[in-house]
């Protein structure tokens, strides 16, 4: 027994030596509970031998403790810390990073499992990779922001004071229409500006959502695949990337030449170089700056030190476009000239009344020095206070920010579902003003579906793979094995191959393992890889310096952009596997031959091989550094990358649209030449004095002077930099451009920054690129930036339709009332009668007209300024026309109505109040096309607007015909309305005609800065 006892103890207190002191604690208990259980079970047994009573309950707690024994071999809390602070000392402890690896269960080359058991384990031991964000704003957060508004505070004074003079001069029963009904106006105006700013910051919140939904590779049961970063787990191996944002905090497990940016986490800009001995430390949110690698996740979630810092910031979705600014400053500047008019109307109005030019209903002088009552002074001061104040209501249009809002989240809906998700939301109006857009070529104006179709072997080209010699064949194998960023998978012997990596790598990875009979793994086996340059956009090349197991010997092999690996190249290898010298004459030959391929759109690769002389092996290895001259080039491939279907047509849209459309490409001169000619970009009769085609480096050695020169005469940029990029879009701002540009690569940050709208790309692009962007295209297609720049135009275009809407109202009702009042004493248009037509106009018009879809007419018509007028001269011509029409008519009907008509004072003053509204429900019409005559067409196709119109005529029959007391109505027999509406649709003609007329292009309130 005590034998059993002692084996049973000594087996399972044998703690692996690495565990920390609440994990042996752990250990102890768990042993001790085991052993207990043990004795009990033996004690069982000879009580069961000896005598049958009943055992008592026993005197110990079954813990289960299985879940956590899963990975016993670690703490998560110590390793969440060492890889936090960089603890190298504590990480050897654990046995490195093979020894973390084998804890967490994973394969440093097959990754974890990955079946759904697996993953929910590691997520219930360790967390998932999320994070508690702060609550969203509540929607009475956004009424108390409307109740900051200066003009619903204007609003509530009006309020305020028209209910006190109401219930004063009227009584209690009738007094209170007038200011109840400027609260109603502020209350429902409150009300559908929380509501739409609500819903846009919802709307910000699923696209915050999206955004943040990156794709990460990971490798899990073997099989490299792409999972959102929300579904990685502590174990996972991770592929990196140039560009790639690190997705949680883990340690290097293999690759080369990995650099990280990590100033989002420590501010310091300069790179940080991670290895396997000196800084194996990875951190979730940094992002890799240069090589590849593979790392194992340690940490998710809250775990690392992103988490953290995530779950407390609040991305401010509120911000405020240069639209709605300069919006809100007219409405201030419309209000603040309501504020003069209605001083000047109180003024008058005083005046009249104490020089005694006013009569009471009976005819009677109001005033009459002494003899007049304070009470009915004070009566009469009252309803002089009123008149007033209702001029300050219809002047103040309280429409136009949220005319500006409504059309912006309704854009942005339409955008998302046309493949444009909008992180900014300034951009969708600056979009409208780009002039020009510099775009990439590989996987926006092409498919990025890239497949090898030539392959030269010497100056021959070679049709069948067995007629290349086998040395030269398995040099070509160890270049393109080697030498990659991708990798090949295959299910069981039979399956289809899976390749992963850039289109390129693909592309050529498919060539040699489908045509060339490449075993990747194999030639993995036989060599071992002493140092990688990974290719970036600058150098145009990647190479890598490795050991062939066999022999030892040290061998080079380059690939990258034809011309470059050719000059550094001194010899090749021709068909029969020759190596022959490359002379002058050979390198022309070879150059005519890249030329070629480039100008049938072919992307050329080049491979250069050379094996390291014994005695200098040992100088390659200490140094590492990579052989670049005097290579053998071993053959030369041709890629076709298909353009897409519908870029032409785009491309022309956006030509025709006057907007100029550049290629900025890392491909040289004949390919770009070629892919810009079949895009449209280029006429082929275009480049004739060769100032439309120009190379980077050219293009950079320019003096500035020549630069701001040639830079409009520019359409294609071959083989350029990201700092050739990043340096024309300067120029074209300089130049007074309005520059839209696209971009996917880490490099691509700077000028997409610099640009006035930045377009990443979603699918190709990096987590860099689309941070630094305004704008990303989803589907990566150039069609889909045409219909952005169509959307931008709409969004402007709809603000000015409403614009000049709203005007005509203000500038009517502005000039109807002051004339009346200063003339006759009293306003025809009451405060509730005036409120109902601002708030029909303001919340009805602005859905009716914000919603409007692009049309092709848009296309037509050159960019808009960026320092052009918001209110252009034909819409003051519109405006203009349609207040004049109104106020004449409406005072023709104030000062001669009764004996036109024949008709009281009470159904006059209706008529101006209903042909009023009606007019403007015609002129709605009107706004739908500034400058087009014919303003019903593709009417029907927008039934929200003719389901406003609808709503705001029942509305208004209502109001006349059922609301007698409150909107100070009388009923109307079927000729007045007849009359009323007659006046009303003569706006249509008057409009039609208007539009006939020429306007001056300088602005007609130059000398006004809005």
């Amino acid at each position: 027994m005590s034998n059993i006892l002692h084996v049973c103890i000594e087996s399972i207190l044998d703690a692996p030596a690495t565990l920390s002191k609440p994990y042996k604690r752990w250990h102890l208990a768990f042993a001790t509970i085991y052993c207990s259980r043990a004795l009990h079970s033996l004690l069982n047994k000879k009580n069961k031998k000896t005598s049958k009573l009943p055992l008592s309950t026993p005197s110990f707690v079954v813990l289960n403790v299985e879940r956590h024994l899963a990975f016993s071999n670690i703490e998560h809390k110590s390793l969440t810390e060492v890889v936090k602070k960089k603890n190298l000392d504590q990480l050897h402890e654990f046995g490195g990073v093979a020894g973390v690896a084998d804890a967490l269960k994973t394969d440093d080359k097959n990754g974890i499992h990955g079946d759904v058991e697996d993953i929910a384990r590691r997520q219930e031991v360790f967390g998932s990779n999320t994070y508690p964000r702060p609550p969203a704003k509540s929607f009475f957060y956004f009424v108390l922001e409307a109740f900051k508004d200066l003009t619903i505070l204007i609003l509530l004074a009006c309020a305020t004071l028209s209910l006190g003079f109401g219930i004063k001069e009227h009584g209690l029963k009738e007094g209170w229409y007038d200011g109840g009904s400027i609260f109603v106006a502020v209350f429902l105006v409150i009300s559908v500006s929380a509501v739409s700013n609500f819903r846009q910051n919802r709307q910000f919140e699923k696209l915050s959502k999206v955004s943040n939904n990156i794709k990460v590779e990971v490798v899990r049961d073997g099989h490299r695949q792409q999972i959102s970063i929300f579904e990685i787990v502590v174990g996972d191996v991770v592929c990196l990337k140039i560009g790639d944002q690190v997705a949680a905090d883990g340690l290097f497990l293999d690759g080369h030449s990995l650099q990280v940016d990590e100033s989002s986490m420590t501010g310091e800009s300069d790179h940080v170089e991670v290895n396997c001995h000196q800084n194996p430390f990875l951190f979730s949110g940094t992002k890799v700056a240069d090589g590849y690698g593979q790392m194992l996740v340690t940490s998710v979630g809250m775990d690392t030190t992103w988490g953290e810092m995530m779950s407390t910031i609040s991305r401010d979705l509120n911000e405020e476009t240069p639209l709605q600014a300069r919006l809100n400053k007219l409405t201030s500047s419309i209000g603040k000239v309501g504020l003069a008019v209605a001083f000047l109307v109180l003024v008058v109005l005083v005046v009249r009344y104490f020089t005694g030019n006013t009569e009471d209903e009976n005819g009677n002088q109001e005033f009459n020095g002494g003899k007049t009552k304070a009470n009915d002074i004070v009566n009469a001061m009252v309803r002089i206070i009123a008149a007033a104040v209702t001029i300050v209501v219809v002047a103040i249009p309280e429409g136009l920010p949220l005319a500006v809002t409504l059309t912006l989240a309704y854009s942005m809906k339409r955008m998302m579902a046309d493949q444009a998700m909008v992180r900014k939301l300034s951009a969708c109006e600056t979009m409208g003003s780009a002039t020009t857009i510099c775009t990439d070529k590989t996987g926006t104006l092409t498919l990025n579906q890239m497949k090898v179709t030539k392959y030269w072997l010497g100056k021959e080209p070679v049709e069948d793979s067995s007629s290349i010699d086998t040395h030269v064949l398995k040099l070509i194998q160890q270049g393109v094995a080697l030498n990659t960023t991708g990798s090949i998978y295959r299910a069981t012997s039979g399956s289809e191959f899976e390749f992963s990596g850039s289109p390129t790598e693909k592309a050529i990875l498919s060539w040699a393992v489908l045509e060339l009979g490449m075993d990747m793994e194999a030639i993995k086996q036989n060599y071992s890889i002493l140092h990688v340059e990974a290719f970036n956009s600058e150098k145009k090349r990647s190479g890598v310096l490795m050991r062939k197991k066999a022999d030892n010997k040290i061998h080079v092999h380059w690939k990258g952009a034809a011309e470059m690996i050719l000059a550094m190249c001194s010899s090749y290898y021709d068909a029969s596997g020759s190596i022959k010298c490359l002379d002058d004459g050979e390198r022309i030959t070879f150059e005519q031959i890249i030329e070629g391929m480039a100008a049938s759109s072919l992307r050329c690769i080049a491979f250069a091989h050379k094996q390291i002389p014994e005695e200098k092996q040992e100088i390659s290895e200490s140094r590492q550094k990579l052989k670049e001259d005097s290579l053998t080039l071993i053959g030369l491939v041709g890629i076709k990358d298909p353009c897409r279907p519908g870029v032409r047509k785009a491309v022309e849209d956006c030509q025709y649209a006057g907007v100029n459309v550049r290629m900025i490409t890392g491909d040289n001169v004949f390919t770009a030449r070629a892919i810009a000619t079949e895009c449209g970009i280029l006429r082929p009769d275009q480049d004739m004095n060769g100032e439309a085609v120009v190379e980077g480096e050219v293009f950079r050695n320019y003096t500035p002077e020549e630069r701001m020169e040639k830079v409009d005469k520019i359409r294609v940029m071959a083989r350029s930099s990201p700092f050739d990029k990043l340096l024309m879009v300067q120029c074209l701002k300089q130049k007074g451009h309005v520059v839209a540009v696209t971009g996917d690569g880490t490099n691509d940050a700077p000028a997409l920054k610099e640009a006035d709208i930045g377009l990443s790309m979603g699918i190709q692009g990096t987590e860099v690129a689309k941070e630094s962007s305004d704008i990303i295209i989803l589907d990566d297609n150039f069609a889909s930036v045409a219909t952005v720049l169509k959307w931008g135009r709409c969004v402007y275009n709809n603000i000015q339709k409403f614009i000049q809407f709203q005007l005509t109202v203000n500038v009517a009702a502005l000039v109807i009332n002051f004339v009346a009042a200063v003339s006759a004493g009293e306003v025809p248009l009451t405060a509730v009668q005036l409120l109902w037509v601002n708030l029909i106009m303001d919340t009805l018009g602005a859905l009716a007209l914000a919603t409007e879809k692009p049309t092709k007419e848009l296309m037509e018509k050159p960019p808009v300024g960026r320092t052009e007028p918001l209110i252009s001269n034909i819409m003051w011509r519109n405006l203009l026309a349609q207040a004049l029409y109104q106020i004449a008519i409406l005072l023709t009907l104030q000062f001669k109505g009764e004996s036109i008509f024949g008709v009281s004072e009470e159904v006059n003053d209706t008529l101006i109040f209903n042909t009023f509204v009606l007019c403007q429900v015609f002129n709605e019409f009107n706004a739908r096309k500034l400058e087009k005559k014919n303003v019903f067409k593709g009417l029907h196709k927008n039934k929200l607007f003719l389901g406003i119109i609808g709503i705001t005529i029942i509305l208004q029959v209502v109001m006349v015909e059922f609301l007698k007391k409150f909107a100070n109505t009388e009923r109307l027999n079927w000729g007045q309305w007849g009359v009323c509406i007659g006046i009303a649709a003569a706006s249509w003609p008057i409009g039609w005609v208007v539009k006939s007329i020429p306007v001056s292009e300088k602005p007609f309130l130059s000398y006004l800065k809005w």
